[in-house]
Parts: structure tokens; C-alpha cells; sequence
């Protein structure tokens, strides 16, 4: 019945049949997610609003603009994509964010909050020189409106700027909860839009009378704005010069198409202030909003997520349980978190320590700022649990009021590795590049649960900005006494001869499988763990220059400017040394979506292909086969 619908124009469709297009495509998002995964609540929230724009707006003409765009899933059934959504976050199938390589109807990537504003405003003002006529409409997630970026592009909309709709999807929550002020003035809006009418009307009606219109027309705006404070803060967007209409049920598909057809000739600016139901069209969901935002695989039936095939923790979870014991201990420690305290295994520590885990919202530059401020006097010790990828958007706070103020402290750099589904927008492949060119920086990468605790504790007492990068991946938690880590001090993890593999953190389980492999050729590799990025061992490293005449780095990591290029730099100074380097990590690409083991092959960092990589670099190739591997190594 979806296809046969499809098939046909949304214009064509009585009411009926749209609401009950609603249903079936609410129905295909749950049946594909309980087999791939990926954002399930946001989806199900937004399935009449997206028909609804649809209906009334021609796509790809007029410009659908997604912020964070992780809502997008009913978009991409209801633009040509429906037969591929069962591939929705899978090797080589659709992208679980917008995708301008994917279709015409994606204008551009987005997989974080705050964008989306900016973006239309910049594509309505070239529309508007190019004297074009399509409209432009912003679609806004309320959390959108605690990123500063949102706000800055509010305090640039032009009063006259038409064919401008952005539309405010309002259900009360980000990934969590919603945090801060904002919110408080979401939940006060009682507006409507016969009322918005009237006002418009009698402003344009004032501003027509000759000799005193202008005059007039600006006491009518006073006045209105005057009335309307009476029952609403609407007047808040309308200082920004966006015409608020609302709030409107943003489930009710008639009224979103009799709204949105009123207002696609207006000459001004409009914000459409939009209520759904995050989850909407399945209980289980709309009961656990945050747990059900980005799901993994669950039963159809009950909507219970499936078991994990393992019973090994998670970096992330080893970081949550841990922070928690330490936030015990001592009093003085402080947890920041930008909107992903779920994520981040955090949940443990906000319930226990409410006012001493943060949540700033998605707001990455003030919590890093604002971190700093809390180090200040070194009396507090600051813990900013934030995503690799995330990190990104605080560049500058990070170098002003961090790390040239020599502020102690310590940012838990999650997902800090290829983040498979979600791809481009997310990989947390490109922060070290950015860390290392931070004076006072301190930079390291536990391969392990226990080595993560062991960093954690020790940053403590070192009393400079750290940062401290893992990835959401199963890692052993070996039960021994944790040891305070020196800085700058790493491993030898085996000891070989001729060829040394100097692995970063969890890839040093892949130089494990790598030296299984190159075993069957007669060649025994030394693998190190160097733990701290900045500051290198530098006597180590020395040592093993020295003594070994193959040297390979490995990394998860964007190879421009990761540890290898380190190491390659470290060559220069501190040589010469007769060696022979390969640096192996991401290449310079946009890597996409898809499972780990996919993209590691794809990108060649699987065991086989780096053994046969080295052998063919170092000609130290035979005619031999690859031996198959059996052993597990655990360390």
C-alpha cells in the first residue's frame, strides 16, 4: 500500500489518505530500525509535518533544511527512497542524515544541532539576489535554539525577507531532556495564528495612510507586541523579526497544510511553532524518549531491545562507572556534558551528583568555556565528557580559555574513532590534529578499560589540560590495582626484532592480529603502546629507532596530522635514524556509513590487508599465504 501511495502525487491524496500514509510510513521506520538500528523517536515525531510540507511545498525547488537532519527518515520514503530504506545506515545504503550525493532533495550534510538557520539564511539571500522565487524553509529541532550558532543567525534575519518559513519542532527534547531558559520560554507560547494575522493586517493597514503611515505603523507594532506580552512571550522571536505562528499540533496534517498554504506568500519572515510527540505511534518509545532516540536492533513485538551478543563493557561505560567512584572520592570533581550525559553513560553520576554533572545543552563552545571558568583557581577538578567529533565546535574555546589560561583540565574525548552508521558528519577521526597544536596540551589514548581508569586518575594530579581520547567500542577491564600513570611514558606491549609496529590505543589489538599474521613469514614484530601522544616517549622511541630497521604506525585516525605524521615529525628532530616508515590510518577522504568491519576493510586497516601492506612496502613479500589467524590476544 506504501509504494502504491507513493507512486502517486501527495497533492492527489485525500485527507484520508494521508493520515493513513502517516501510519504506514511510522510502521516502515519500526520495522526497518528493529533489524538496522539508528534514530528512531525523532523519526516517528515527525511523520505528519513532513507529509504536511510536502503536500504544500515543492521539493527539491523549494529548500527543505534540515538542522542535525538525524529526522529526516519519512523525508527520504517520501522522496524517491523508500525501496532502499531498508539499507538505512548500512554499507553502501542511505545515510541516516541528509546526503546531497545521496538525492537532489538533500542540500546539504548535517549531523549537528545548530546549522540549519544559518545555512537558509545564507541560501535565501543568494536566492533573493538572484531574484529566484522558491521557498526556503529552516526545520528546527527546540533544541536547536540552545546552540549559540542558532542565535547569532536569529540576530541577522532581515524584517522584509519573504518566502522565509522556518518551522520549530517543539516536543520538549534534544537527545535527553531539554536543559536551560529556553525551554521554560517554548512552554509559555500560547499564541495562534488568526491572531498573528489580525496584527499583520492592522500594521499593514496603519502603515498605508498617507503622510502618517510609517509612524503609525510602528505605534501598531508597539501596541501589538504590547497586547501580546500580555499572554505570551511570542514577542521573543518577533524581536528577531520573525512572524510567530502558534503553537500548532504538529500531528494534526490538516491543520499543518492549512497553515503552511496561508503562509506561503507572506512578504516577511514566519517561525511556525510546531508540538509533536517524540516517539509517537509506539508506546515503549514515547515512555522512554532519550533510550529510544538512537536504538540498536529490538523486538518488533515488544519493542525490548535485542540481547548483545557479549558481556564486555564499553569504553564509554567503563568511563561512566569509573567517574561516578571518582566523584565519590572527591568532592570536588565536576562532570560537563553538552547534551549527551545518555551517551556518555552519565546518567549514574547526574542522578547522584545533580549539581556536580552538568548538562549545558548542545552548547559545545560555552562548555568548554565555561569549564575553564570552573577550573579557575585550580580548587575544582573539571571533567568535560564530550564526543570527538563535537569537540570540533569549541576549536577556539579550547585554545583561548583553556588551554592558554594552562586551566587543568580534563576532557573525556568519547567516540573518538571511525563511527560507523553515522558516518561523515561523525567520525571522531580528526581531533589530535587540532590537540597537538595546543601549547600545555596533554594528549593520550588508553588501548584498554583498566589503562582508561589508570588516565583518568592520574590526570588528576597532573594539573594541566588533558584530553583523553576513546572510542565506543567493547575493551577489557582487567581487575588490577590501578598504578598512577606518569606523563609522557609508554610500553613495550611485545618484544620482536626488525620490524616495530607502533599501534595507538585499541588498534593495538589489531597489531597483535597483524604480528599472528607476519609470524608465518619468519618475522617478529615489537609492538608499542605509546599511551601519551603529547608528550612522546621520547627515550623510548629513541631506543627502538635505534634498534629496529621497519617502523609502521597505526591509527584510527585521520593519517593527515595523526600520531604517524607525530612520529614522522619526531624522526626530524631527534635523528637521524636509519629506518624505514609506513604510516597507516585514514586517508584523506570523506570516509562514509556504514558497520566497522566494512569501513576497516574498505579503508584497508583489517589485519590481512595491513600484514600484506607490510610485506609488500618493506619487500619483504613471499610466496607464502597469509596464515589464518586463531589466537586471542587479551592484555
Amino acid at each position: 500500500m506504501l509504494t502504491k501511495i507513493l507512486k502517486q502525487s501527495l497533492s492527489t491524496l485525500t485527507l484520508g489518505e494521508l493520515e493513513n500514509l502517516a501510519t504506514e510510513i511510522r510502521n516502515r521506520i519500526i520495522e526497518v530500525l528493529a533489524v538496522n538500528g539508528g534514530h528512531l523517536s525523532s523519526n516517528l515525531g515527525v511523520v505528519e509535518l513532513t507529509i504536511a510540507l510536502h503536500r504544500v511545498f515543492d521539493s527539491p525547488r523549494d529548500r527543505f533544511i534540515f538542522d542535525v537532519s538525524h529526522q529526516t527518515y519519512p523525508h527520504k520514503i517520501l522522496t524517491g527512497r523508500n525501496a532502499s530504506f531498508d539499507k538505512i545506515r548500512q554499507y553502501k545504503g542511505l545515510c541516516g542524515f541528509t546526503h546531497p550525493r545521496e538525492s537532489e532533495h538533500d542540500h546539504f550534510f548535517a549531523g549537528h544541532a545548530g546549522t540549519a538557520l544559518s545555512l537558509a539564511l545564507g541560501v535565501a539571500t543568494a536566492r533573493d539576489l538572484e531574484k529566484g522565487q522558491e521557498h526556503v524553509i529552516p526545520i528546527l529541532g527546540d533544541a536547536t535554539l540552545t546552540c549559540g550558532l542558532t542565535l547569532e543567525a536569529l540576530n541577522n534575519i532581515p524584517k522584509q525577507l519573504g518566502r522565509f518559513i522556518t518551522i520549530l519542532n517543539d516536543n520538549a527534547m534534544s537527545i535527553s531532556k531539554n536543559v536551560g531558559n529556553i525551554k521554560n520560554i517554548l512552554s509559555r507560547l500560547l499564541s495562534n495564528p488568526l491572531s498573528n494575522r489580525i496584527y499583520a493586517e492592522i500594521q499593514q493597514f496603519l502603515g498605508k495612510i498617507p503622510g502618517y503611515g510609517p509612524v503609525l505603523e510602528k505605534l501598531g507594532q508597539k501596541m501589538t507586541e504590547s497586547v501580546k506580552n500580555l499572554v505570551s512571550p511570542a514577542t521573543f522571536f518577533e524581536e528577531f523579526n520573525l512572524s510567530y505562528v502558534g503553537p500548532i499540533d504538529g500531528h494534526d496534517i490538516a491543520k499543518l497544510i492549512e497553515t503552511f498554504e496561508s503562509l506561503k506568500n507572506w512578504d516577511r519572515p514566519v517561525l511556525v511553532h510546531v508540538m509533536t510527540v517524540k516517539g509517537k505511534g509506539m508506546p515503549i518509545a514515547i515512555a522512554n524518549p532519550t533510550l529510544y532516540h538512537g536504538v540498536r536492533p529490538f523486538d518488533l513485538c515488544s519493542g525490548k531491545f535485542l540481547p548483545s551478543p557479549s558481556t564486555q563493557p564499553t569504553f564509554p561505560k567503563v568511563f561512566g562507572k569509573h567517574i561516578l567512584k571518582m566523584a565519590e572520592a572527591n568532592r570536588d570533581l565536576i562532570c560537563i556534558t553538552p547534551a549527551t550525559p545518555a551517551g556518555s553513560c552519565l546518567d549514574a553520576m547526574m542522578q547522584r551528583f545533580p549539581d556536580r554533572c552538568l548538562d549545558v545543552g548542545i552548547a559545545e563552545g560555552h562548555a568548554v568555556t565555561f569549564a575553564g571558568g570552573l577550573a579557575y583557581g585550580k580548587k575544582k577538578k573539571v571533567v568535560v565528557c564530550i564526543y570527538a567529533s563535537f569537540l570540533q565546535r569549541a576549536f577556539d574555546n579550547l585554545f583561548q580559555d583553556v588551554c592558554m589560561q594552562e586551566l587543568p583540565v580534563i576532557f573525556a574525548l568519547d567516540r573518538a574513532f571511525i563511527s560507523g552508521p553515522d558516518g561523515s558528519t561523525h567520525h571522531g577521526i580528526y581531533d589530535i590534529s587540532f590537540l597537538n597544536a595546543m601549547p600545555n596540551m596533554i594528549i593520550a589514548q588508553p588501548r584498554n578499560g583498566h589503562l582508561l581508569k589508570e588516565l583518568l586518575e592520574s590526570a588528576l594530579h597532573w594539573e594541566k589540560p588533558t584530553a583523553i581520547r576513546y572510542p565506543n567500542l567493547e575493551t577489557e577491564e582487567p581487575d588490577l590495582p590501578l598504578q598512577v600513570r606518569p606523563i609522557g611514558k609508554g610500553e613495550i606491549l611485545v618484544q620482536g626484532n626488525t620490524l616495530l609496529i607502533i599501534a595507538l590505543g585499541h588498534t593495538c589489538l589489531t597489531a597483535f592480529a597483524v604480528r599472528a599474521l607476519l609470524m608465518g613469514h619468519g618475522i617478529e614484530a615489537t609492538i608499542v603502546d605509546p599511551i601519551f601522544i603529547k608528550p612522546l616517549d621520547a627515550d623510548l622511541l629513541s631506543h627502538l629507532l635505534t634498534t629496529h630497521r621497519f617502523v609502521v604506525t597505526l591509527e584510527e585516525h585521520s593519517l593527515n596530522a595523526g600520531i604517524g605524521m607525530i612520529i614522522n615529525n619526531f624522526l626530524i628532530q631527534h635523528g637521524p635514524f636509519d629506518v624505514k616508515v609506513l604510516n597507516i590510518g585514514v586517508p584523506d577522504i570523506w570516509v562514509q556509513f556504514g558497520s566497522n568491519t566494512k569501513l576497516m576493510t574498505e579503508l584497508e586497516l583489517d589485519a590481512e590487508s595491513i600484514a600484506r601492506r607490510i610485506l609488500q612496502e618493506f619487500s619483504l613479500h613471499d610466496d607464502r599465504p597469509l596464515p589464518q589467524r586463531t589466537e586471542t590476544v587479551l592484555f
